[in-house]
């Protein structure tokens, strides 16, 4: 039962991961929301499913911290490739730390 609740929180943060790509105004907030939320959904399902096979919990383990390590270090490339290249921010946007720093 618990290993279905785990897989169960893990779908839905997946599902709500989907929606912020879908409702965000721009690159780099649909890149947060889809980074955060799809690797805590991962996560979550990876273990929820080591509990219906306890054989495979520690591949599954050691695949989540994979996701957890190469997850947000992607996003983050992706992000500031695409401010190297200039993609524009949304108008909702009032402070860009990483613009602010590289003017002169």
């Amino acid at each position: 039962m618990l290993g279905s609740l785990i897989t169960l929180a893990g779908s839905i943060f997946l599902l709500l991961g989907g929606l912020g790509v879908l409702r965000m105004p721009d690159s780099y907030n649909r890149l947060q929301a889809g980074t955060k939320a799809s690797t805590l959904g991962t996560i979550l399902a990876l273990i929820g499913i080591g509990l219906f096979h306890p054989g495979w919990l520690g591949k599954l383990l050691i695949l989540a911290f994979f996701v957890m390590l190469t997850s947000p270090i992607s996003a983050h490339a992706l992000a500031r490739a695409a401010h190297a290249i200039k993609v524009p921010l949304s108008d909702k946007t009032l402070v860009d730390k990483l613009g602010e720093r590289e003017t002169p």
